[in-house]
């Protein structure tokens, strides 16, 4: 089972050709259990926290059933926020990337009722929604559950919580008997169990254990950068903080290898390890990183299984992880050996959603951090030249120097301007 990957799963073309795009190389534990069994047909309750991957749970059985050429709703998703519809909407919209005239619609209150109507006029496959707006919709007659194969009710505890069980209800009524049910919950309380027995047929219970996280010595911070901002803002980090040994994950091979190049053109000692290489390409290049000959790898997280370098100072979230245990795996990279260690994840976008289902997951506070500009590198490298020099006052033995500033100093040099001269040819070296 630990070695299943998504080719293993009989699904399309298309879908495996999407998922490799989205940077997924091996399924999460709930991927691993959902897929088979909601592709057999079967009925499932699946216990996963936000961030496990659940929508790729869900999302590939629920388009490996479409039949694209009939325009009525195949599929009704349920979430609890308008939020969680969008994001759900977006994530179900690439895994159907390269299915032909899918659509795809998240209806939700607080957007006009009359665009939705008109776009469910035209034909929509799968419904993405709030149980309110959607039995508005039922309501209206403008949405018809007849033809409706698979319900999925994400975040079914949330959905509970904010007193949507009526409205879940009377929607499920309107769906055919012979629809398949897929409930995914953080928890399973009484009413989620009445709701499964009165509305799931023997449905599968796929439990994922919660992860705990304890990485007390690990500082987490996160930049807001957009896309083309984040070599420039990754280069200036590596500058400023002066890293020895740093570790940057990327969701793809693609990325890895662009990344690497990118930096290798900038002067950094960097190289990558990804999962399209052969063992002992990566072994070299594992080994070289070991042994101080680079600085910086970049790799994907199952390139970067079994990684155990001690002295790594940062790891970097290049791009936020498609799921949260990923985070977990890749941070605890750092901070080991009782060192204090330092994450740093990059955020463009609509990343921020992924990033908010880490914290929640993980309950780690992640800071936000401001880009550095250029004013602020030039003043924290001032300051480390001024930290060296104050230790060298304190600690080295300087009487050939002090010989050295006392005769220019004779020759009527005032020694405060010596001393900016030197912290200037000392910079310029730097730079």
């Amino acid at each position: 089972m630990d070695d299943i990957n998504f080719n293993d799963f009989k699904i399309s073309k298309d879908i495996k050709k999407a998922i490799s795009d989205m940077g997924f190389e091996e399924p999460s534990p709930i991927q691993k259990l959902a897929i088979p069994e909601a592709l057999e047909g079967n009925d499932i309750i699946g216990q996963a926290q936000t961030g496990t991957g659940k929508t790729v749970a869900f999302g590939i059985p629920v388009l490996e059933k479409i039949f694209v050429k009939d325009k009525s709703p195949q599929a009704i998703i349920l979430c609890p926020t308008r939020e969680l519809c969008i994001q759900v909407a977006g994530e179900i919209g690439k895994l159907g990337n390269y299915i032909k005239n899918l659509k795809v619609l998240p209806v939700y209150g607080g957007q006009p009722i009359g665009r939705q109507i008109r776009v469910l006029n035209k034909g929509v496959h799968i419904i993405i929604g709030t149980p309110g707006r959607v039995l508005d919709h039922i309501e209206r007659k403008t949405l018809d559950l007849t033809g409706i194969e698979t319900v999925v009710l994400d975040e079914a505890d949330e959905m509970l919580d904010m007193g949507f069980r009526e409205d879940i209800e009377k929607i499920l009524r309107h769906t055919p008997k012979g629809r398949q049910t897929l409930l995914f919950s953080a928890t399973i309380p009484k009413p989620i169990k009445k709701i499964t027995k009165a509305y799931q047929k023997n449905p599968k219970h796929l439990k994922i254990a919660k992860q705990e996280m304890i990485v007390p010595e690990i500082e987490q911070f996160y930049f807001q950068a957009r896309e083309k901002m984040k070599l420039e803002a990754l280069t200036r980090i590596l500058d400023i903080y002066d890293i020895n040994l740093a570790l940057i994950f990327c969701n793809t091979k693609r990325r890895v290898d662009r990344l690497v190049r990118d930096l290798k053109s900038r002067g950094y000692s960097a190289d990558g390890i990804h999962g399209d290489m052969k063992q002992n390409q990566r072994d070299k290049v594992m080994n070289k990183f070991r042994n101080d000959k680079i600085e910086i790898l970049v790799a994907t997280d199952v390139a970067a299984r079994g990684i155990d370098v001690p002295d790594v100072e940062v790891v970097f979230n290049y791009d936020v992880p498609n799921n949260s245990e990923y985070y977990v795996h890749r941070i605890g990279r750092t901070g080991r050996a009782g060192k204090t260690g330092y994450a740093f994840t990059f955020v463009a976008g609509r990343e921020i959603n992924n990033l908010r289902d880490i914290q929640r997951y993980t309950k780690a506070k992640i800071k936000e951090k401001k880009i550095p500009s250029y004013k602020d590198i030039d003043k924290i490298k001032t300051n480390l030249i001024l930290d060296n020099i104050k230790e060298s006052v304190e600690h080295d033995n300087l009487t050939k120097e002090n010989a050295i500033i006392e005769s220019l100093m004779d020759e009527e040099y005032d020694s405060l301007d010596i001393a900016s001269a030197l912290l200037k040819i000392v910079k310029k070296s730097n730079n």
